[in-house]
């Protein structure tokens, strides 16, 4: 296709030419388009046929009884030779073809810009998924970021003790770490390793004072990062054992598996 003939489907004249808008000099480029370019004589059936698309798409049926009356009517009418005026079925024509193009348009430009508005929100969706997402993740780093460094204070503190608790022979392979600081008044525990135990039993710690043990939380087998447990006031000691699963409210001293003193 050159350059010539895709200027002029591009100029909107075809679309004048059917809703009977353009001018003498118009519709004569036209036609003469028409009949001398097949291209232009393809857009122009394709067109035509779109339309009677939509013409026979809003086309209403009449109710057969509405039919009948006028067919009757017609009978009983004496038959008159009338010449139809050609402008007024021109004119009429024309509007039927001008609505056709317009429902044609505003069906097509409706259709587009759903489609658009549609494609918009779901990409502005995704966008404000990633944002969130984005700054849900940035939240949780800063508090990791926040935790690591409290952690790192704490270790480097001076007045932080370092206790190392060793498994006996219930379980050789069990190795803890406290960090106590009876000035902070905080305590942490790093889980260095821990036997696996049957599934309806855990490690349980806790702090001995003076006339009662206090539990200081669960210890699980896959838990391997330093974390904090609840700082016991005077407490003269720590102590691991072995519990029923979920943890128990006093300590079964006699399945201890690590101790260490804190006086």
């Amino acid at each position: 296709m050159n350059a010539k003939i895709t200027t002029f489907l591009n100029s909107g004249l075809l679309e004048k030419y059917l809703l009977g808008e353009t001018t003498v000099a118009e519709t004569e480029m036209v036609e003469t388009y028409i009949s001398k370019y097949p291209e232009v004589q393809n857009a122009y059936n394709n067109f035509q046929d779109n339309l009677e698309v939509v013409a026979k798409s809003q086309a209403v049926e009449a109710p057969a009884s509405i039919l009948n009356s006028i067919l009757d009517e017609l009978d009983d009418a004496p038959v008159v030779e009338m010449k139809k005026p050609a402008r007024n079925y021109k004119s009429w024509y024309k509007y039927s073809i001008a609505a056709s193009v317009a429902a044609l348009l505003f069906a097509g430009t409706s259709y587009i810009f759903y489609n658009q508005n549609k494609k918009l929100s779901h990409e502005n969706q995704v966008v404000v998924d990633e944002i969130f997402d984005l700054r849900s993740d940035i939240q949780m780093n800063n508090k990791r970021l926040d935790d690591l460094m409290q952690q790192f204070k704490q270790l480097n503190d001076p007045e932080t003790y370092k206790y190392i608790m060793q498994g006996n022979n219930r379980a050789k392979n069990l190795k803890t770490v406290a960090y106590i600081n009876p000035k902070d008044k905080t305590s942490m525990i790093d889980v260095v390793s821990l036997p696996q135990l049957p599934e309806e039993q855990c490690y349980q710690i806790w702090a001995e004072l003076q006339d009662k043990m206090v539990s200081l939380g669960i210890l699980s087998e896959t838990d391997r990062q330093l974390r904090k447990i609840p700082y016991a006031e005077n407490a003269l000691g720590l102590n691991i054992t072995i519990e029923p699963k979920g943890g128990n409210t006093t300590a079964s001293l006699d399945n201890s598996v690590a101790e260490i003193d804190l006086k």
